[in-house]
């Protein structure tokens, strides 16, 4: 494997950068395809909503962040009545945490919405394009997931 240059890090750091603003990821009060959630509340919702039912335990780890930080924002769903905490019935230790109606409501929209997103972009791109873009983010995932 080579040591990439000086030239490739600066421009994927700057290319990365603008992806992030110009997708309104700095914004704390909605998400990219502009609903009225955070992004760590709607990669949250989503999570729930593939898998079902989480221990927060499980939910830090599908989200790569603190335990600490995943019980606030649970505590902060459940206000908003898009979660809610169920005895785990494998591990009284532990509760699980689960969409309630409304939840499940918000993460469709969600999806709906970040599709619509996802394929506007697309479309913008021409098939190599498309297929660049996609192979360059996967083998980028899988770097930054090897490094953590």
């Amino acid at each position: 494997m080579s040591v990439a240059d000086g030239d490739d890090v600066a421009r994927l750091q700057d290319a990365f950068a603008s992806v992030v603003r110009a997708l309104g990821l700095l914004r704390p009060d909605t998400t990219p395809c502009g609903q009225p959630v955070s992004v760590t509340e709607a990669h949250a919702i989503a999570e729930l909503h593939d898998r079902g039912p989480l221990t927060q335990q499980e939910l830090a780890a599908a989200l790569g962040l603190q335990k600490s930080t995943v019980s606030r924002l649970v505590d902060q769903l459940a206000a908003d009545d898009l979660a809610a905490r169920a005895p785990n019935p494998s591990d009284r230790r532990s509760v699980l945490v689960e969409l309630t109606p409304n939840g499940k409501q918000r993460a469709r929209r969600l999806a709906k919405a970040r599709r619509a997103l996802f394929a506007g972009l697309l479309e913008q791109l021409d098939d190599d394009a498309r297929r660049t873009v996609i192979d360059g983010l996967t083998h980028l995932d899988e770097a930054a997931r090897a490094r953590a």
